[in-house]
């Protein structure tokens, strides 16, 4: 009985501590795994030695090791608070009315706990997506310009990036968001989300939108910032398609909007039109404009419409946006 029970001791001792080397997991595959997926070596050779050294399997070991460490710990960090981050805007059609386009674009405030995180390439990626996906999946709301999105709405949708426009249906902003939690280790959040849709009209007009855009605060990607703004302008003029035709107008319609959209994001602005010389864009001294510093941005206006032949009132500015991270909203 005592030799039994010394050789069942024997055989599970052999199981317990085998001798047979693990498997050896080659550096190149780990290198690959790396490139696309920018997990970690240590993950990336637990893939690999999970999957058989297969790279096509370790790839669907992360996937489900991924969405159930996110969960774990976007559920742990929850009660956090995420005052960092980015403005992110995306514009895909400018617009100006028949034969150049409507209005497409997008603005999303996403938030993190720590500025370290929130200049991330990762971090910043995940914001210019999720722009991309809230101007490229927005249908036109009637009257109403700026269109403010369900975060549930914006989260269970498909994540498009503009490098990569054919979305996986598996892959969604809230799912991103969650990945990304389970990689940087710390609460992130999409806090809103704003759009701005119209189609051109079907036939010629002397009426057209245009749209201006300005992040300030970039580290590196133009589009985001610690401040984003989005303004509507409207341009009228029996002349506007021809102004449309001709590349000096445009250019100088560009620099235009580009100054106005600086104007917006680079003081407290908070309406177009008023008697408060901080808050009311037209009331303000152009400072942006180099053409016309000292004047008041509606006299500037006038001026440069008249100066390309638009008419005293050619150029408008309709409406705007302008977020900064982390702000208090009523």
């Amino acid at each position: 009985m005592l030799g039994s029970f010394r050789h069942a001791a024997c055989l599970s001792s052999r199981r317990l501590y085998s001798t047979e080397p693990p498997l050896k997991v080659p550096v190149a595959l780990i290198g690959q795994l790396r490139k696309l997926t920018e997990v970690s070596i240590t993950k990336a050779r637990e893939a690999l030695s999970a999957s058989n050294n297969d790279v096509d399997l370790a790839l669907q070991w992360l996937e489900k090791d991924l969405a159930i460490s996110g969960a774990a710990k976007a559920a742990k960090v929850e009660g956090r608070a995420t005052g960092e981050g980015v403005i992110s805007t995306a514009v895909l059609s400018r617009g100006a009315g028949f034969g150049h386009g409507g209005l497409r674009a997008a603005m999303v405030e996403l938030n993190c706990e720590t500025d370290f995180v929130g200049r991330t390439d990762q971090f910043a990626r995940l914001a210019s997506d999720i722009a991309h996906t809230a101007a490229f999946i927005s249908e036109p709301h009637g009257s109403q310009i700026f269109h403010e999105y369900s975060m549930d709405m914006l989260n269970d949708a498909p994540l498009i990036s503009e490098s990569s426009p054919n979305p996986s249906t598996s892959v969604t902003v809230g799912s991103s968001v969650r990945d990304l939690i389970a990689k940087v280790g710390e609460k992130i959040s999409l806090r809103r989300a704003v759009a701005i849709v119209d189609n051109p009209p079907r036939q010629q007009s002397d009426l057209g939108l245009r749209l201006a855009s300005y992040n300030h605060g970039s580290t590196g990607i133009a589009t985001q910032g610690r401040i984003g703004t989005l303004a509507l302008l409207a341009l009228k003029s029996p002349k506007l398609p021809e102004l449309l035709a001709s590349e000096a107008f445009t250019t100088d319609l560009t620099r235009l909007e580009r100054s106005l959209a600086r104007q917006i994001a680079g003081f407290p602005t908070i309406s177009v039109r008023g008697e408060e010389l901080d808050t009311a864009l037209y009331q303000q001294e152009f400072m942006m404009f180099p053409d016309n510093p000292t004047d008041k941005v509606e006299v500037a206006l006038k001026k440069w419409a008249l100066a390309q032949e638009l008419g005293e009132d050619g150029v408008a500015v309709v409406d705007f946006k302008r977020w900064t991270v982390g702000e208090v909203t009523a």
